[in-house]
């Protein structure tokens, strides 16, 4: 099955979404900006924190639509500066 990491707000995620429905491909879906693990497993797939991100297999298939995407913010929990 295929699996896509996106996140609510990004318009490329809705699109490929939208386009995998219309397809009728089955597929799970992970917000990484509400799911911290999914965030993670999404990074060490691609090294990066651009969405969406299609993977089957464990393969990455396809990161971003036609060249656009969104950056998600690192995880929280990463470290960084203190507030």
């Amino acid at each position: 099955m295929l699996e896509l990491y996106g996140t609510k707000g990004c318009p490329y995620t809705r699109e490929l979404r939208e386009s995998l429905d219309l397809d009728g491909e089955a597929y799970v879906e992970y917000d990484v900006e509400d799911d911290e693990d999914a965030l993670r497993r999404m990074i060490a797939l691609t090294g990066g924190r651009t969405v969406p991100v299609l993977v089957s297999d464990g393969k990455v298939l396809m990161i971003g639509v036609q060249g656009r995407g969104c950056i998600v913010a690192a995880p929280e929990s990463a470290g960084g500066p203190e507030a």
